[in-house]
């Protein structure tokens, strides 16, 4: 066991000691492409910075609204049925566009029924086996410059629902 946390401690400096010395070794000028990395890459956030403003203000209207909850209520009826509680219809939703905003609903959750309970695991199986879709494609399209989308929406929600079902069945298997 001491050996993995050894491991996990030297890993990153390694790793960063093999990229400055294998550019050293191929001759390259490894400071001044970093400088360009960097550069690109705030060059990069201004670009999606405004997506990213839209995105948030949006899930914070929809939370402060009420809107979720009613929603909540409105699909927890079909929901029910198929064994997800409708308490975790607005995390679904939220998901899909906001990372951060529904960690905070799932700590709310946990607040509310605790980590153990059986939406307390769907909760959390749920974060991580589903994708936060539509931040994912505004900002790596955007960055990507992909204007053809295609049939990326449909598969992430296909996706997403395979995994909203794996949560509620892993969480029923424990």
């Amino acid at each position: 066991m001491k050996f993995l946390i050894f491991l996990s401690e030297i890993s990153i400096p390694l790793i960063l000691f093999y990229i400055v010395g294998f550019g050293i070794l191929m001759k390259c000028r490894v400071y001044e492409e970093f400088v360009k990395g960097a550069k690109d890459g705030l060059l990069t956030v201004v670009k999606i910075l405004p997506t990213l403003i839209g995105l948030m203000v949006a899930v914070g209207v929809l939370r402060a609204s009420g809107f979720l909850d009613m929603l909540g209520q409105v699909l927890g009826n079909f929901t029910a049925q198929i064994g997800f509680p409708s308490e975790l219809v607005p995390l679904a939703i939220i998901r899909m566009f906001s990372s951060s905003a529904a960690t905070g609903l799932v700590l709310d959750i946990f607040k509310e029924f605790g980590t153990d309970s059986y939406i307390g695991l769907i909760a959390s199986i749920m974060m991580s086996c589903t994708e936060t879709i539509f931040y994912t494609i505004s900002v790596y399209f955007i960055a990507a410059k992909v204007n053809k989308t295609r049939y990326t929406v449909a598969g992430a929600m296909l996706a997403t629902a395979a995994g909203i079902a794996v949560s509620i069945f892993l969480a029923g298997s424990m």
